[in-house]
């Protein structure tokens, strides 16, 4: 099961993101519903288009061979990913203005992704894609992550809204997603 999480600054800029594959067991692989419909020798040439285009992750389309595990999409799982947060982008705001809470649950979904969200008072948005219901996690791991983001912010080496690229960042929020999802 994979997480994808995004920090955006309030103009919308992608100011650090974080590609988490829980250890936790996939529910159930399921072929595209793409490829049901094309001939076998298609299915293999087309794959990565294929699993972009469905929406299925790498993770759940793997082919084994004798050397251990190979991912079909060829990086083109990363595209659609990132597609569907800046789609979910729109949602986001309409719910803040609605209701002025700051860990707004689920707002969007996308075929098996799910797209949470969390909004700082200072509008940054943190998105996260997801697979299984968590929001407990879910929402701990967002708090834990704001609060990381507002240390990070208190460094006087750092810019504000600028991308973050420090590793203790990075491996906090890595333990982090870890830890709740």
């Amino acid at each position: 099961m994979s997480h994808h999480l995004y920090l955006l600054s309030p103009s919308d800029t992608p100011l650090y993101s974080l590609t988490h594959y829980s250890s936790k067991p996939a529910q159930t692989t399921t072929t595209s519903p793409l490829a049901s419909n094309l001939p076998s020798w298609s299915t293999s040439a087309f794959a990565g288009t294929l699993t972009a285009l469905s929406g299925a992750t790498s993770a759940t389309q793997a082919h084994h061979v004798q050397g251990g595990t190979v991912r079909i999409g060829g990086g083109q799982d990363r595209h659609v990913i990132q597609m569907i947060a800046n789609a979910s982008l729109d949602v986001v705001e309409e719910v803040v203005r609605k209701d002025n809470m700051m860990y707004l649950k689920s707002v969007d979904k996308f075929n098996e992704w799910t797209v949470s969200a969390f909004v700082t008072p200072g509008n940054m948005k943190f998105v996260l894609l997801h697979e299984a219901r968590n929001d407990d996690g879910i929402k701990s791991f967002f708090h834990e992550v704001w609060e990381l983001y507002v240390k990070t912010m208190l460094n006087p080496f750092h810019t504000a809204h600028t991308p973050i690229r420090s590793p203790v960042f990075d491996a906090r929020v890595r333990a982090s997603a870890k830890k709740y999802l």
